[in-house]
């Protein structure tokens, strides 16, 4: 029987794949041939999706992108043998896009079935729990922090630092919370994650919960990734029924629970404190700071919470060393960053490098340059609240620091590419809008300052007293970055001086050039 690969992920079932296994499947079938069909995750080459890859003597050799009509020129060509057809890609890791990555979170994504444990164990799955459960807890907090890791949800705080923050905080009951709320535009890394390796940010929460002594954990997952929840749910059925979660984690006398809560559609609920407001069943609103989370966190007690990257980072640090996963990376950005490549670009997708690679190189040896054909003239990189990049800081490194310096930010790895039929001023207007539409409505600056902001933006775009306005808009920035509770307010000055400052002309006013 020939076994076929074809992604379970939701970026592929939105191309087809589900119609193209169902074919394949049918006319099989009528030729006779037995096939069984493995549903992985997604590689990450979204431009060649659905991607059907082929078990064979040899290796896996892949075709793509295949459409249903594809199908039974496929069958004739012999691609069950892997045998030459229009849509060959021969093995899909000898890519240059795929074999040039560091692909240290998501190693397994793609090679194996995301929900068969027994698959993630046979490819050094849960390996690093094991390391873990020999070691005590300030040995574990030892390890993530000598390797550097920093939030890969956006705001890079050293990881060892919070999980020594709440192994130290004394407390009867202690929370591990997994922040799965990805709602920032041009981010699905997270969500590639849960659907294509579950297993390992299981692992990661597991080994966090004896890292603090935190005998329960949360995964607070946005309502819109109904996929990542079933795929969650089946490998923590798994992971319980195996031992590797319960009373009694491998006869170790360890604890931790871990469950999935769904999040209603809130984008502030991505914000730390919202996001434990809401799962404590309140409405998402930000809370005061001090007292950290770490400290006062879910239910009132001592709280890891950290996005799913930075958690599904943790398996191979504790598998490999702090040591080995410093190795790679530049200055105080150490590890690798799952880059998110989406809007006009040619190669969209993922592509997980060490921090260093410049963005200019991200985007044209890799992402192919625009889709479009036409000069790439702005890059919007860490999300909706993320600052534009302009061509000329494009050779800027992708490390936190590099992109402080140039007074944007990294944030989650979200990279939205525009060419230059952009107009800026549009795009300026519509992050203010992003933030009326989301703003929790707590403080001043974020829930009035947004809607005031729009207004200007449009008093200036229409040729109203436009100087006087321009510096009103500048002003409202600074009030919204410096007076609002959290980030929502504060970064979303971010997009829009931006656009002011890189393409004023956009907005009417002249260029400082």
């Amino acid at each position: 029987m020939t076994r076929l690969f074809i992604s379970r992920d939701s970026t592929a079932l939105s191309l087809g794949a589900e119609q193209v296994v169902t074919a394949i499947q049918q006319q099989a079938a009528a030729k006779g041939q037995s096939v069984e069909i493995v549903r992985n995750g997604s590689r990450g080459l979204f431009w060649l999706e659905p991607l059907v890859e082929v078990e064979t003597s040899e290796g896996r050799v892949a075709y793509g992108p295949v459409e249903v009509s594809d199908v039974a020129s496929l069958l004739e060509a012999g691609a069950l043998e892997g045998k030459q057809h229009p849509l060959y890609l021969g093995n899909i890791e000898e890519l240059p896009y795929f074999k040039n990555q560091d692909r240290l979170t998501f190693a397994r994504v793609g090679l194996t079935d995301p929900v068969n444990i027994n698959d993630y164990i046979a490819n050094d799955g849960y390996r690093g729990l094991k390391n873990a459960l020999n070691l005590q807890p300030a040995e574990i907090v030892k390890q993530v922090t000598d390797s550097g890791l920093r939030g890969r949800g956006g705001a890079a705080f050293p990881t060892g630092i919070k999980w020594n923050t709440v192994l130290n905080a004394p407390a009867e009951q202690k929370y591990i919370v997994c922040n799965a709320d990805e709602g920032d535009s041009g981010t699905f890394s997270d969500r590639m994650i849960m659907e294509g390796d579950p297993f390992v940010l299981i692992e990661g929460m597991t080994i966090a919960g004896l890292a603090v002594g935190a005998t329960q954990g949360y995964i607070y997952l946005r309502v819109e990734y109904p996929h990542a929840q079933v795929a969650l749910n089946q490998a923590i059925a798994a992971a319980y029924a195996n031992g590797y979660l319960g009373d009694n984690i491998q006869n170790s006398g360890k604890t931790f629970n871990l469950e999935v809560r769904m999040g209603a559609g809130a984008y502030i609920c991505g914000e730390e404190t919202s996001l434990l407001e809401s799962l404590e069943g309140k409405r998402g609103l930000v809370r005061f700071k001090p007292p950290l989370p770490a400290i006062v966190g879910l239910f009132g007690k001592p709280t890891i919470v950290n996005n799913v990257i930075s958690l599904a980072s943790v398996p191979v640090i504790l598998d490999k060393g702090g040591d080995f996963y410093r190795d790679y990376g530049m200055g105080r950005s150490r590890g690798t960053l799952p880059l998110q490549l989406a809007g006009n670009i040619k190669h969209p997708g993922l592509f997980e490098a060490a921090f260093g690679m410049t963005l200019r190189e991200l985007l044209y040896e890799y992402g192919g340059g625009s889709a479009s054909g036409r000069p790439i003239r702005a890059v919007q990189v860490g999300g909706p609240l993320g600052a534009y990049v302009h061509e000329g800081q494009f050779d800027t490194p992708l490390d936190y620091e590099a992109f402080a310096a140039i007074s944007a930010v990294l944030g989650h790895g979200g990279i939205v590419v525009h060419d230059d039929t952009v107009n800026m001023a549009d795009m300026a207007r519509y992050a203010m809008e992003f933030c009326v539409e989301e703003s929790c409505g707590k403080c001043t600056p974020c829930r009035i300052g947004s809607t005031r902001g729009v207004e200007v933006i449009d008093r200036i775009v229409e040729g109203v007293e436009k100087d006087k306005n321009t510096v009103l808009l500048r002003d409202l920035c600074n009030t919204m970055t410096y007076g609002s509770l959290c980030a929502m307010g504060g970064m979303t000055p971010f997009p829009v001086l931006s656009a002011l400052n890189h393409f004023p002309e956009d907005f009417g006013l002249k260029s400082k050039a």
